[in-house]
């Protein structure tokens, strides 16, 4: 029996679109996915591990862009570009880039492969959407705590901005109650662009587990360029398990590298049973 409702991360548009704009159609070719790379880590008999994966991406998109993902309203642009600017000084990339979009695209496409150039184009503009937008943020949130009150899962396994979505639904939902919260990638204690905008706001600079949670585990990559700083428990309380990776230099945010991790298995083993 499924007990994992997954909660996805940026850039997924695309399966909106190939779904013919239907957010079900997109969640269900999600979970599927989910489960084989799942099976990956966690090996044995193929199953259904996930019950339903919360889809919300279409929520912050308004259009498609050469990425085959979207690209959030004309109004949202420069909301997008100061996230992006907050971002890069968390990568130490300096003062240079203030205001400079282009100048710091250009600084991830000299060291890093073109693949996290897109990456990064589509990382800030859907964060900026959500953290800006309190219409699309509210909607988003209520996808996510409808998808774990509908499903009653004894796990969430939320990857990227999906950590931020989960994170808050559940806050703003107490009657909601997981066993285990997974944060795979998460953006959660990103100074000046995330964690000061969280909602419920952070109480002397520090946040807190949710109160329905009752065990809080985050994995992240030691290269995740969207998982600054990686390790959550400096800023949150209720961290009960910090687990640093190295799963691909290139590959090192995807969903499909963080679910097949083995890192993942002793945690969610006793929920397989």
């Amino acid at each position: 029996m499924a007990v994992i409702v997954g909660v996805h991360g940026i850039g997924k548009y695309n399966y909106y679109l190939q779904a013919g704009r239907s957010a079900t159609g997109a969640a269900e070719v999600m979970r599927r996915k989910w489960d084989r790379y799942l099976h990956l880590g966690l090996g044995g008999e193929p199953r259904a591990y996930f019950a339903e994966i919360a889809y919300f991406s279409h929520l912050l998109n308004d259009g498609d862009d050469e990425y085959g993902a979207a690209a959030p309203r004309k109004a949202m642009e420069l909301q997008a570009q100061q996230v992006l600017v907050d971002w890069a000084r968390q990568l130490g990339v300096g003062e240079h880039v203030t205001g400079a979009l282009k100048s710091f695209t250009g600084w991830l496409l000299e060291r890093l492969d073109g693949r996290s150039a897109a990456f990064a184009k589509l990382f800030a503009p859907e964060v900026a959407a959500y953290l800006t937008d309190q219409a699309r943020r509210e909607k988003s949130r209520q996808v996510v705590a409808e998808c774990i009150r509908k499903n009653r899962p004894k796990v969430v396994i939320a990857h990227s901005l999906g950590s931020v979505v989960a994170y808050e639904a559940l806050w703003a939902n107490p009657d909601l109650e997981v066993d285990l919260l997974m944060t795979l990638g998460s953006p959660l204690g990103m100074r000046n662009v995330i964690f000061e905008r969280l909602l419920p706001a952070p109480v002397n600079g520090r946040g807190e587990r949710p109160k329905g949670v009752r065990r809080w585990v985050n994995i992240a990559d030691k290269d995740d360029i969207a998982a600054i700083p990686p390790a959550l428990a400096g800023s949150f309380t209720g961290v009960d398990v910090e687990q640093l990776v190295n799963l691909d230099w290139i590959d090192f945010h995807t969903a499909g590298k963080y679910l097949g991790c083995p890192a993942l298995d002793p945690h969610l083993r006793p929920f397989l049973a």
